[in-house]
C-alpha cells in the first residue's frame, strides 16, 4: 500500500493532517513542531481551525494550442476587419431590403 496520496492537499489543515498522518506512520509518534501541537490540544478541530502550514494553491491554467504569434500578421486585426465588413455588408443589405419590401406589397 502506497502512503501517497492520490491528489496534493489544497488547504493548509489538510497539509497538516498529511505530514502528522505520514510522521506517525513512519516514526510512531508526533513530530516535534507548532501542527502536533495544537492536534494533541485541540484535536482535529483545533488543527482545522488553526493550521500551521500556508495554503497550498495548486491551480493549472488550461490553453488552447495556438501557432507563434507573428508580429507582422496579427489575428486581431484580421479579426475586426472582418467584423467592420460583415456590418457594412449588412447595413448595405439593409438599405436595399425596404424598397423591395415595398415593391412587394
Amino acid at each position: 500500500m502506497s502512503t501517497r496520496s492520490f491528489w496534493p492537499p489544497s488547504e493548509a489543515a489538510q497539509a497538516d493532517y498529511e505530514m502528522l498522518r505520514v510522521h506517525l506512520r513512519g516514526h510512531g509518534v508526533l513530530p516535534d513542531d507548532l501542527a502536533s501541537a495544537r492536534f494533541a490540544r485541540r484535536g482535529l478541530a483545533g488543527l482545522i481551525t488553526w493550521p500551521a502550514s500556508e495554503p497550498v494553491f495548486a491551480g493549472e491554467l488550461p490553453g488552447a494550442a495556438r501557432p507563434a504569434r507573428d508580429p507582422h500578421a496579427d489575428e486581431r486585426v484580421s479579426a475586426l476587419a472582418a467584423g467592420f465588413q460583415f456590418l457594412l455588408e449588412t447595413a448595405a443589405t439593409l438599405r436595399r431590403q425596404p424598397a423591395t419590401m415595398e415593391a412587394q406589397r
